[in-house]
């Protein structure tokens, strides 16, 4: 332990703490701009300098590790005049246009602005305007705003393994842009928003769908039905004051009422048929393969867009391995615009779907031609990040905290516990497990609480091996298999999967992938958090709710059951490829 002290008060800390953290142990907090929890410490913003006694200049607090008897002051007249100049030097090549931003009041730069004191600037603006990029369906990326922090960088490269963007040219002229100074939309960026979470101002932001929203719902003429992701439930009330993780379904059903939309869905719905119908393909795939028949192993799952997108274009040769259902909130779209539609007889093209989605790389998603049942509308009309989905919700004046809870619409407003651990890492694995394996034997998944443990928790990759033993007539062909299944998030890691594919040594049958790390409940448009325990208390949430359901299959879910009895017929059957699945297309890399 190393004994210090900070602004005189006297704290121990471990070898190796920076100045920054051994001053939260005090409660004392020093601004920061690049600096970002779990990511490499950057030191290149200088917003953090504290003055220590014995040493020349002033020390970046981020990067500077504490020695015995370092004497360090926080806020001397000399460390909140340089941290005053190097703000006022960033604004100066910033546009500072604050109130016509996605961000006032919510961006990290006039926040540490405000703390400095930054009334009047006296530095003249260099800064030269540049065309904003928004040739993507997700992301758009403005390079008037970006303060060359590097956590975009960081975050593209080191986490999701893409290196789509970089920094490009020197000194003044340096800059971040995408691969060879391309649109994004020209690279080979799989639209999963991860920059956007990290960017500390709005240099990079997803595409705002909020007025296209807002004049669907002012259209008498058309029925706005709103769906929502199981992962959204448990990250936007922090958007209102609330602690990470805390589970909001009743407030956010009420929100979406009274923001005026005609049904309120819940995209579990479709996770429990996507269960269904994936476990069926599955059970499909291995009794050909065991009984001499046809079938490529190991089937992945579809139900993140940006691990889509990074397999056609980094694998498309492999893109048979992939499930062909389409991702829970595409089927809800198909549903609503027939079976729903018929159901009220409203014509399909009056229909409006919206998504609410903790992913940016959904609204890319939504306009891809193949989704849509009859090639003319599309399946989803439009999607909406959980931030996106807040500010709506202040912008009518809704008082979230305290609104009473509410419930879905029925019937695509009900779901199992298993459709809400969707959201996290391992859950649509062991979502599909639970089915399976009770289909196959019988009996219920023999693991504590339904938990397929070796798949739960943040880790990049997990396995799992799950023996089955005295199945049922129909299955006896599995009798004595281990079933191998593995669990990656974030695209780097899938990478490693999916080597191990392209290689003929995968050892697995059943593969989950999730573009982002700790699956959904991170995605790219969740609220931007510096909690460094965000993912886990998110984690916690998500189960939670799973626990506290009666129903935690997929396959008990009572309006799953009758939209097959009265509608679709059978899991994987004609109408449900139909609607309910799609294909892939080889895109390679740009």
């Amino acid at each position: 332990m190393i004994e210090l002290t900070i602004n005189n008060r006297k704290v121990s800390v471990p070898e190796g703490t920076t100045i920054l953290d051994a001053a939260k142990k005090l409660g004392i907090t020093i601004p920061t701009l690049c600096y970002f929890p779990n990511q490499k410490t950057k030191a290149n913003c200088r917003v953090c300098v504290v003055e220590v006694d014995g040493y020349r200049t002033l020390q970046t607090a981020c990067s500077t590790p504490v020695a015995p008897g370092m004497v360090v002051k926080t806020n001397s007249p000399k460390a909140l005049e340089a941290r005053k100049v190097n703000i006022e030097l960033i604004l100066a090549n910033h546009d500072a246009r604050c109130l016509e931003c996605s961000r006032n009041l919510n961006c990290e730069l006039q926040k540490v602005a405000n703390q400095a004191g930054i009334t009047d600037n006296p530095f003249e603006s260099v800064l030269v305007m540049q065309d904003i990029d928004d040739s993507s369906p997700s992301i758009v990326r403005n390079p008037n705003k970006c303060i060359k922090c590097g956590r975009c960088i960081e975050v593209c490269r080191d986490v999701q393994g893409l290196n789509i963007i970089d920094d490009a040219g020197r000194s003044a002229d340096m800059g971040v842009v995408p691969t060879f100074g391309k649109f994004l939309n020209d690279s080979n960026c799989v639209a999963c928003g991860q920059c956007a979470v990290v960017c500390p101002v709005a240099a990079i932001t997803e595409k705002d769908e909020i007025g296209v929203v807002w004049e669907a719902l002012s259209d008498p003429s058309k029925r706005v039905v709103v769906q929502t992701a199981p992962a959204v439930r448990v990250a936007l009330g922090e958007e209102f004051g609330m602690a990470p993780g805390t589970p909001v379904t009743g407030k956010m059903a009420a929100s979406l009422r009274a923001l005026g939309f005609d049904d309120i869905f819940d995209t579990n719905f479709t996770a429990d048929l996507t269960i269904m119908e994936e476990g069926t393909e599955f059970l499909t795939r291995v009794k050909n393969a065991l009984t001499g028949g046809k079938a490529t192993l190991p089937m992945i799952t579809s139900c993140s867009p940006g691990w889509i997108n990074f397999v056609e274009i980094n694998y498309p040769e492999l893109l048979d391995h992939l499930s062909t259902c389409k991702s829970p909130h595409q089927m809800l779209g198909a549903l609503i615009k027939t079976y729903y539609a018929k159901k009220i007889n409203v014509k399909p093209e009056d229909m409006f779907v919206v998504s609410v989605m903790p992913c940016t790389a959904k609204k890319y998603e939504a306009k891809r031609p193949e989704l849509s049942v009859d090639g003319i509308h599309p399946d989803v009309d439009a999607v909406l990040t959980t931030r996106e989905l807040a500010r709506m919700i202040k912008q009518a004046g809704i008082d979230f905290v305290n609104l009473p809870d509410e419930d879905f619409d029925n019937p695509l407003g009900l779901s199992t516990g298993a459709a809400d651990i969707f959201g996290v890492t391992g859950g649509v694995m062991e979502a599909a497990l639970r089915t399976v394996y009770e289909i196959v034997t019988g009996r219920e998944l023999p693991f504590d609480g339904l938990h397929v443990k070796p798949i739960v928790g943040l880790e990049g990759i997990k396995e799992a091996t799950i023996k089955i033993e005295n199945p049922v007539a129909d299955y006896a062909f599995l009798d004595g298999v281990e079933v191998k299944v593995a669990v990656a998030s974030s695209t780097k890691n899938a990478k490693v999967l999916m080597d191990q594919i392209a290689a003929g040594t995968s050892p697995y049958h059943f593969i989950e992938i999730m573009g982002c790390l700790g699956g959904c409940i991170t995605g790219g448009g969740q609220p931007r958090s510096a909690d460094p325990d965000v993912r886990i208390k998110r984690l916690g949430g998500m189960y939670s709710v799973d626990e506290a359901k009666v129903l935690r299959k997929s396959h008990d879910n009572p309006y799953v059951k009758s939209i097959y009895e009265e509608y679709l017929g059978a899991p994987n059957g004609h109408l449900s490829h139909e609607l309910l699945h799609t294909h892939y297309n080889k895109r390679g890399k740009a």
